[in-house]
């Protein structure tokens, strides 16, 4: 269910009849059609294990399962959007930052500190965003909100990419991430908290920052 992009702050989904799609609460802004809105209690494509998983992760961000025929508007606190095509890979992503999904896509979480080891757990720390992160699997569109634009850059094979764990909004392939401390790197380059970490992702895949290192 591919997303058409009005502008940098609205993305509008078309839906058909036996397809459903799912999008924060209180994320549809307008519609057209006849379209049905309803809370989502059963963690998403993915079942009741994964709303528990992400209760327990504190990733329970509400969702509506939106179904019907019609057309759907979205967006959230003016925040800018970024669509992701999905192609049967994993896309790791904080829950918060969901604006809308395929229904397609199988949702579920993942513990950070299995990659990275202890350090991947420190970045949860640092970063405020909890010792879990929310996965979507398989094919499909997600429509992800981020301050100031998204840029994605690619991760290859011995070129690793280091980015502020503030700026970090999503990531996707076959990719570890390490947090790592670099004396005054905060301070020369960074404009983050002062804290002098940079997360490193390092692998096959690719890596989506935004231009900015406020939370939403």
């Amino acid at each position: 269910m591919p997303f058409r992009e009005i502008n940098s702050k609205m993305v509008e989904a078309t839906l058909v009849p036996g397809r459903r799609m799912f999008s924060q609460r209180g994320a549809m802004l307008a519609y057209r059609g006849e379209v049905s809105f309803t809370p989502n209690i059963a963690g998403g494509q993915g079942g009741l294990m994964s709303m528990i998983g992400r209760r327990v992760a504190g990733e329970a961000t509400p969702l509506m399962t939106v179904e019907g025929s019609g057309t759907v508007m979205f967006g959230h606190g003016g925040h800018h959007i970024q669509v992701i095509a999905m192609t049967g890979d994993t896309l790791y992503v904080e829950a918060d930052r969901l604006l809308a999904f395929d229904g397609t896509l199988e949702q579920g979480t993942m513990f950070m500190g299995s990659q990275g080891g202890v350090m991947g757990m420190v970045r949860g720390q640092v970063t405020g965003q909890g010792l879990f992160t929310t996965t979507l699997k398989g094919h499909g569109s997600v429509a992800v909100m981020a301050h100031g634009g998204v840029i994605e850059l690619p991760i290859s094979p011995g070129r690793p990419v280091h980015v502020d764990p503030q700026a970090y909004v999503a990531h996707h392939g076959d990719v570890r991430n390490k947090l790592s401390t670099a004396l005054g790197w905060r301070d020369m380059v960074g404009r983050g908290s002062g804290e002098a970490f940079q997360l490193e992702l390092s692998g096959s895949g690719a890596v989506y920052v935004q231009a900015s290192e406020e939370k939403l």
